[in-house]
């Protein structure tokens, strides 16, 4: 058991930021990796060009790297938002604009887990109309996801880092995940589990993997405090993953940690060259 026994994939969001995007999956492949995920890249478009999407598909290819997780349009992230999918107006509607652009972009290269992430709760409007809203686009989003072959995730973020988001525990998220499930029938909405968020929130992180194991989709990890690499915290990330993995989970485990003062390429050093590969 240990790390040599995980798949991991490294997310370009937040390692070898360093370089421009469409150098990053190359990056990941000389750091030994197979395997990435993503934020949305377009933080300003729910819709890129045509062009934007192919270089980043032949960045992906020329690579020999496999896009694992990709986010749909969730505003600006990094930056103060949270997701769009709850946000009346504007944000909605680039939501529901994204949604068959990066489900599209998912098939085109493989990608089997979209998350959308919530969104903040909006200053003057009733917290019910936003989660009706959110219920609408998440169904549609679950239906576009299952078009394609994907699951859909629905995350848990910590409420110190993001006040305003209102899933910030695993029961709220399950709660979503459930919702959706049963409004659609497919069955392919799942909970991303990041462990970073939860013990950030003080939740009870093996009490949580025996509960919801098998409603996770996809799991992300970073230490704490801090959200750097594995051992510069205090978590008990090895043995989390292993109990994760006991309870019946065998997806990716996302590495979603920030690399520090150091290049993003050094930050791999508590994992062996030959655990980096999916395997």
């Amino acid at each position: 058991m240990g790390y040599p026994d995980q798949r991991f994939d490294v997310n370009l969001s937040i390692l070898f930021t360093e370089l421009p995007l469409l150098e990053r999956p190359a990056a990941a492949a000389a750091a030994g990796f197979t395997a990435v995920e993503l934020w949305w890249p377009w933080t300003d478009t729910a819709t890129p060009e045509q062009s934007e999407l192919d270089g980043l598909r032949k960045a992906l290819k020329d690579s020999g790297t496999r896009l694992v997780g990709l986010n749909f349009y969730a505003g600006q992230l990094p930056g103060p938002d949270r997701g769009a999918l709850s946000v009346p107006g504007e944000e909605s509607d680039r939501f529901r604009a994204n949604i068959d652009v990066a489900a599209d972009f998912a098939a085109s290269v493989g990608c089997k887990a979209l998350n959308a992430l919530y969104g903040n709760r909006v200053e003057g409007v009733d917290p019910a109309v936003q989660d009706e809203l959110a219920l609408e686009n998440l169904v549609a989003a679950a239906r576009a996801a299952d078009r394609v072959g994907a699951i859909l995730l629905i995350e848990a973020l910590n409420k110190p880092e993001s006040p305003l988001y209102p899933l910030v525990s695993a029961p709220a998220a399950i709660e979503v995940v459930d919702r959706v499930n049963a409004a659609t029938g497919l069955g392919n909405a799942k909970f991303l589990l990041d462990i970073y968020h939860l013990s950030m929130n003080g939740e009870d992180l093996a009490a949580v993997i025996d509960a919801y194991a098998a409603k996770t989709g996809h799991v992300q990890i970073a230490d704490n405090p801090g959200r750097g690499a594995p051992g510069t915290g205090s978590l008990p990330l090895e043995e989390l993953l292993d109990r994760l993995r006991k309870a019946g989970y065998d997806g990716w485990v996302g590495l979603e940690y920030k690399a520090g003062d150091r290049p993003s390429a050094r930050s791999f050093d508590w994992l062996p060259e030959s655990a980096r590969p999916a395997h």
